[in-house]
């Protein structure tokens, strides 16, 4: 049986049975009624409940072997004393598959591992499915499933691993905030059965989802990992931001999930063997995803900047260099074909463009397409001011706008090229912008997560090029190390550089 179908009633339950649901709205048996209920779900939902008659307008049931047989998914909300005998009976009732929400197991000491090897016990000799115990639930997008946020998250192609279920809940409103959008979320917790191993190869294998991020705090089958990790990285992206850099982080690690967190420089060098990106910031590896998902691989690390203003030019380029990327000076043609296309009081184009301050549309369309087709620039960076209400001020220049958006969204399929935007959030509004979200391309919020985004790109493209030319090694790094900003200033090489007109 591979992954998939396997869990199958973790990520597609035709129906689901709350046990240990609650009419009390503060408690967990609440939420896990409420949530799927509210937010979508397309199955049916059985609460158990032996002293209420409904919950969240949904009827109960008093026991377990009150409820229809067959349910897919038990999401269990007990202590943890009364999961074993509850998961027993779940699986007379056959049940496929359960999900354990109850602390209390491994992290808590001596009687917690018990617990925690009996439901282990249960789960494999019935082969069933089991996540948990001690998380905080799933999201997944294909049956609108929602066990792990009040709000559910948007829809999109990016997997979340989580070992940690409150992170993991605090770095998806994070992101949804964001805009971000995710085909699954699940929060392993701490792995009596499923590890993050087994969800990754699931990840892995799902049609539905075009990148995987990685909360970890502990391996528990380092070979296992790789071996998926090597399987997976040619066809999709695998991002981690892995706990226990330091001595604290280490002993945290343990006491949270019953993880231990292992050595961290032998971790790093592992990354770079098996093509995983590495992050040290946990959101860092959101804005990666997020241009992973979106936009085409670049062929190198040479981008071109066009904005209206020229700060957002100097920093984008420092933001650039910082992380890696390389600002090329525009030959003297090219440079001379973008100045007869902006004003005459825009300054000589150099790289980056700085439009001083134009605001018409196809200005950016016609300069974009020049810069996107050049050998030496392989994506580009733009901050365009044309995603303002005060632009929509009459019918000639809606049209204008639409026109020159639709052409820029064109742009990375025509070229094979990523373009990543710059905006402010809650400001930027009106057509412009919902044509760009449409197409793809993604606009961030500053100038550092646009470059660390590009270069993620960067170097998830140079992962699958060498992953094609030379098998995986064991004996040293292949591959670009981690997502640390580069600490160094890149010189711009003087050019002549004709006087204003």
């Amino acid at each position: 049986m591979d992954k998939i179908e396997f869990l199958q009633p973790i990520f597609h339950p035709r129906s689901i049975a709350i046990i240990g649901a609650s009419s009390q709205v503060e408690k967990w048996g609440y939420r896990m009624v409420s949530r799927p209920a509210q937010t979508g779900y397309r199955g049916d939902i059985y609460p158990v409940n032996p002293n209420s008659k409904e919950i969240a307008g949904l009827k109960t049931y008093p026991t377990i072997a009150d409820l229809p047989f067959g349910i897919d998914l038990a999401v269990i909300t007990l202590p943890a004393a009364m999961v074993p005998n509850a998961l027993r009976e779940c699986l007379a009732r056959g049940m496929r598959g359960a999900i354990v929400i109850s602390a209390g197991f491994a992290e808590a000491g001596e009687e917690g591992k018990k617990l925690q090897g009996e439901i282990r016990e249960i789960a494999r000799q019935a082969r069933i499915p089991l996540v948990g115990p001690n998380c905080m639930g799933i999201w997944s997008a294909p049956v609108s499933l929602n066990l792990a946020f009040e709000e559910a998250p948007l829809r999109g192609s990016i997997s979340f691993i989580s070992q940690s279920g409150t992170l993991g809940n605090y770095l998806m409103l994070l992101a949804r905030a964001k805009g971000y959008s995710f085909r699954a979320f699940v929060s392993s917790g701490n792995q009596a059965v499923l590890e993050a191993t087994d969800f990754l190869e699931y990840f892995g294998q799902d049609e539905g989802t075009k990148a995987i991020i990685l909360y970890l705090e502990g391996l528990q089958d380092a070979s296992r990992f790789a071996k998926v990790v090597r399987n997976i990285v040619p066809q999709k992206p695998i991002l981690i931001y892995k706990a226990g850099r330091f001595d604290v982080g280490v002993r945290a690690a343990l006491s949270h999930t019953a993880s231990m967190a292992g050595n961290d420089r032998i971790f790093d060098s592992f990354c770079q063997q098996v093509g995983l990106i590495r992050c040290y910031d946990p959101l860092h590896t959101f804005d990666m995803a997020v241009a992973l998902t979106t936009q085409p691989l670049p062929k190198g690390k040479r981008v071109a900047i066009i904005s209206g203003g020229g700060g957002y030019c100097v920093t984008m380029a420092e933001a650039a260099c910082a992380w890696g990327l390389e600002v090329p000076t525009l030959d003297y043609a090219t440079a001379q074909k973008i100045k007869e296309i902006l004003h005459p009081f825009a300054p000589f184009p150099l790289n980056p463009v700085d439009a001083a301050s134009d605001v018409r549309p196809m200005t950016y369309a016609r300069v974009i397409d020049i810069l996107m087709g050049l050998d030496y620039i392989d994506g580009v960076f733009m901050m365009i001011p044309f995603m303002f209400e005060f632009q929509l001020r009459s019918a000639a220049a809606i049209r204008e706008l639409v026109d020159a958006t639709e052409i820029i969204c064109g742009l990375p399929a025509k070229y094979g090229k990523p373009i990543l935007g710059n905006m402010i959030p809650r400001v930027s509004v009106g057509p412009a912008l919902d044509l760009f979200q449409k197409a793809g391309i993604p606009f961030f919020a500053t100038q550092d997560e646009s470059a660390r985004a590009m270069s993620g790109l960067v170097r998830y493209a140079q992962i699958i090029s060498l992953a094609k030319e030379v098998p995986f090694s064991a004996e040293k790094p292949r591959f670009p190390r981690a997502d640390q900003p580069i600490a160094y200033v890149s010189r711009v090489d003087p050019v002549n550089i004709p006087e204003r007109d």
